[in-house]
């Protein structure tokens, strides 16, 4: 008999819960938020935040959500050119995040993969004068611009003054001007490309120039290489696994895209 009551008992209490879970939190128009489905949520939020929100404050949270979402809709606002614009955007990331995503997070550098790269990438510190040219200068600026960078760049080379007065003299960068042109340890991801190639190439002690930039032009002067034992571990790092993430990006794409038929008149955008 006890065994009886304690299976009847048992059945009741799951059976109450049972109804509980699936009774409704809230009922915004034609959306119902289950309890079930409210603790979820909430354990998501409190499973990942540093200061989680009260269940009370959550709820209200989730009733403002579920109503901005009917108003939207209401609204139609789906087909809002902005955020239509906004919604591809959203689907693209969904697609790598699903396709792509654990292979990103399965990524490995090694202090291998490290000095293979820091071998091609190294850091390199050197001096620049700059001569300025504004965002959206006319053809005009630019070719004024050009003509004085000439000027001190000829003076540059003929002259027996050390290159930090130089810079005093000419560099129109605020920053730099005070160290005597020193803009630091540089490397391929903290630098203009077109800048960081042409100190690459150059030796410890060598001044070059003209180097166009969206900047100006630059007179650079290379003054230390620093080895791999020196380097900034932890932005190598982050050089490498963003060259293993890219290369992973573009085996996906390649593949992609022989499934589709594409046209490409990039004499467009020269």
């Amino acid at each position: 008999m006890k065994f009886l009551i304690l299976v009847s008992t048992l059945i009741f209490c799951l059976s109450a819960s049972a109804q509980q879970s699936g009774q409704a939190v809230a009922v915004i128009g034609n959306k119902t938020i289950t309890l079930d489905e409210f603790n979820k949520k909430f354990n998501e939020v409190k499973n990942q935040a540093v200061n989680p929100p009260t269940k009370q404050q959550f709820l209200e949270d989730l009733v403002r959500y579920e109503i901005g979402l009917q108003e939207a809709d209401k609204r139609k606002l789906a087909n809002d050119p902005v955020v239509l614009d906004r919604m591809r955007q959203e689907l693209y990331k969904a697609l790598l995040e699903k396709e792509l995503g654990d292979k990103v997070q399965k990524i490995q550098v090694s202090d291998k993969d490290m000095q293979e790269f820091y071998k091609k990438n190294p850091e390199i510190r050197f001096s620049h004068i700059l001569i300025e040219l504004k965002s959206g200068a006319t053809a005009e600026q630019k070719a004024e611009a050009r003509k004085r960078a000439t000027e001190i760049w000829n003076e540059v080379k003929s002259s027996k003054r050390p290159f930090e007065e130089l810079v005093r003299l000419y560099s129109d960068d605020p920053l730099s001007k005070q160290t005597g042109g020193d803009v630091g340890w540089q490397s391929r991801v903290t630098v203009v490309p077109v800048v960081y190639e042409t100190v690459l190439g150059m030796k410890i002690g060598e001044v070059k120039g003209l180097i166009e930039t969206q900047f100006g032009f630059h007179i650079v002067k290379v003054t230390g290489r620093r080895s791999y034992e020196n380097a900034n571990k932890r932005q190598l790092r982050a050089a490498v696994f963003d060259e293993k993430r890219r290369d992973i990006f573009n085996q996906y794409f390649e593949g992609l895209k022989k499934s589709y038929k594409i046209q490409i008149n990039k004499g467009l955008i020269n």
